[in-house]
């Protein structure tokens, strides 16, 4: 495992389209995951002890963003030939473990990671209405810790500033996981 920090944003960049296959075995793209106010592009995998211990916080966040009209996507960007805990049947009982309500999508040839400059799981891109990335960061202030009262649910509280047409405030802290592993 090499932990990796994701760059800073390149914030008023736009989102790249895609067409990947979900675990559910529908082909989606990026106008069927697209939220009326925003998106969360979310590369995440099932093996990283990074992903694990912000998950059930990314997915309770994904819920609530929902009602501000935002949704998000989940795509696995590793090679799972290497890494088998990350293969496709893997990704279906994990998804269902913690109750994903967003699809959960395999990028097989790496190249939508490429596209958007993913480096590590989790790396967490967060688009406006127009699909221009407004944030780029981590999920909260626990980072790799359990969340306790004080945290700063810092992906939910941008997203819903952008959602209604606000800058996020404060600064945007780097995701830090384990490097995406290509092949």
């Amino acid at each position: 495992m090499t932990l990796t920090t994701t760059p800073a944003g390149a914030l008023g960049s736009t989102a790249a389209d895609f067409r990947l296959r979900g675990i559910d075995g529908r082909d989606w793209s990026l106008a069927d995951v697209r939220g009326e106010r925003g998106t969360v592009v979310a590369f995440i995998c099932n093996h990283c002890p990074y992903v694990k211990a912000v998950i059930d916080r990314l997915v309770e966040d994904a819920a609530a963003l929902e009602a501000h009209g935002v949704r998000t996507v989940a795509i696995m960007p590793n090679d799972w030939t290497a890494y088998p805990e990350d293969a496709p049947d893997r990704m279906q009982a994990f998804a269902m473990a913690h109750g994903f309500r967003f699809p959960y999508l395999i990028d097989g040839s790496q190249d939508v990671a490429r596209a958007y400059g993913a480096v590590c799981t989790p790396d967490i891109f967060g688009f406006d209405a127009a699909l221009v990335l407004r944030y780029r960061g981590r999920v909260d202030s626990a980072g790799n810790r359990p969340a306790g009262p004080d945290t700063r649910r810092e992906l939910r509280e941008a997203m819903i500033a952008v959602a209604e047409g606000r800058e996020p405030a404060g600064p945007q802290h780097p995701s830090i996981g384990c490097s995406i592993k290509w092949r």
